[in-house]
């Protein structure tokens, strides 16, 4: 299983961080937990660490680059051949070593610059090659946004696509988010979208509810194949409101999918919730009302921490895991990829559960749950005699 690795939020309040330091280059291979950036924002460091094994592929920053909550920084795959399924980066996005358009012109006189992808410009190879194909002024293409096929046919549209000459101006709007299916979980996030106050909600995307339908007085865009098109208008966020707790296979395909499209993910915390300045929220983390999570504490890529739960000093929470409303992890707790902790559990000081694992609502923890395991409700663990 290939693994996107998400620029964390270190600070709700400041959304960009700098690098301060690479640790990895293109093609190492890692173990979980070593480090892989040092990110600096105007208050705060915090170290970017693998949450599991692999190669590190596609690495798309360098030390002093400006990069947003959300962006992908590199893939985590098996192989050091795989390749990424959406970008080749051009170059580096470090804007002030940008040239202008210009420049380009006058360096490479005899060349039709129109056709070479301007330095800074994150393009998939189809789209690239259908821009060339089409003779499209790369140069009027977005810089920042991965640019995919679906994207320049959007924008262009069937008579930018025939006629060259007209330039792709899309618009883009940073507050712009949608949710990602309209169900209890997705009308929760409506909620704390709403409450913070930060983000414009375009609309609801869901494969299982009929486009034109409202979810709490937002429209229905449609299902997965409504992506494209809201790119084009200007939306680059999501917020993944599949649950995922009968299923978390399911939970962890919409992530790939948004990211696939050229979608980030932020992590979004209620404003009741409580989080501690030196806690990380990685991409995709959700944390809802008043919840509490503690000093140096860090939840992973897509982990929820629902409402009321305390999630004390010094923890981790794995990618995708699910602590339910209600829970208290005492400190030092780990949390490992995909596991469930029931409403109401309580896990004792520095215990581990194991990665896949469910803790039944109501149980007591008080020793390390293997990976996989099953923590019946009610009882405490591990079991007597």
């Amino acid at each position: 299983m290939t693994d996107p690795v998400l620029v964390p939020l270190l600070n709700p309040n400041e959304p960009e961080s700098t690098i301060a330091a690479v640790h990895v280059q293109e093609g190492q291979r890692v173990a979980s937990g070593d480090l892989l950036v040092t990110l600096e924002t105007t208050k705060s460091a915090a170290d970017v660490a693998a949450e599991g094994a692999g190669f590190v592929v596609g690495l798309r920053a360098a030390q002093g680059d400006t990069l947003r909550a959300g962006d992908i920084l590199c893939y985590l795959a098996e192989s050091p051949d795989w390749a990424p399924p959406a970008a080749v980066e051009t170059s580096r996005r470090d804007v002030s070593t940008r040239r202008d358009v210009s420049t380009r012109r006058d360096e490479t006189s005899q060349r039709d610059v129109s056709t070479i992808p301007p330095e800074g410009l994150r393009i998939t190879q189809p789209a690239l090659a259908l821009a060339q194909s089409r003779g499209l002024d790369l140069s009027q293409l977005p810089i920042g946004p991965l640019v995919t096929e679906s994207m320049v046919r959007a924008l262009a549209g069937a008579d930018q696509v025939e006629h060259a000459s007209s330039p792709l101006q899309p618009s883009f709007d940073p507050t712009a988010i949608f949710v990602y299916r309209g169900g209890g979980h997705g009308k929760s996030l409506i909620d704390l979208l709403r409450a913070l106050g930060t983000y414009r909600i375009a609309g609801v995307v869901d494969d299982g509810i009929t486009a034109g339908e409202t979810v709490m007085g937002l429209p229905v865009l449609g299902g997965k194949d409504a992506l494209p098109g809201l790119y084009a208008q200007g939306v680059r966020l999501a917020v993944n409101a599949v649950g995922g707790i009968g299923n978390i296979a399911v939970r962890i395909k919409i992530f790939q999918q948004i990211a696939e499209a050229g979608f980030g993910c932020p992590a979004v915390a209620h404003p009741t919730a409580f989080v501690e300045p030196s806690a990380v929220l990685s991409a995709g983390a959700q944390v809802f009302p008043h919840a509490y999570v503690g000093s140096e504490a860090r939840i992973g890529y897509g982990a929820i921490v629902n409402t009321g739960a305390i999630v004390s000093h010094d923890c981790t929470i794995g990618q995708y895991a699910n602590i339910s409303p209600g829970a208290m992890l005492a400190g030092g707790v780990i949390v490992g990829d995909g596991a469930l902790v029931g409403m109401g559990v309580t896990v004792n000081l520095y215990v581990t559960v194991g990665a896949g694992a469910r803790i039944g609502n109501g149980a007591t923890v008080k020793s390390d749950v293997p990976p996989g395991g099953v923590v019946r409700a009610g009882t405490i663990w591990p079991p007597s005699g």
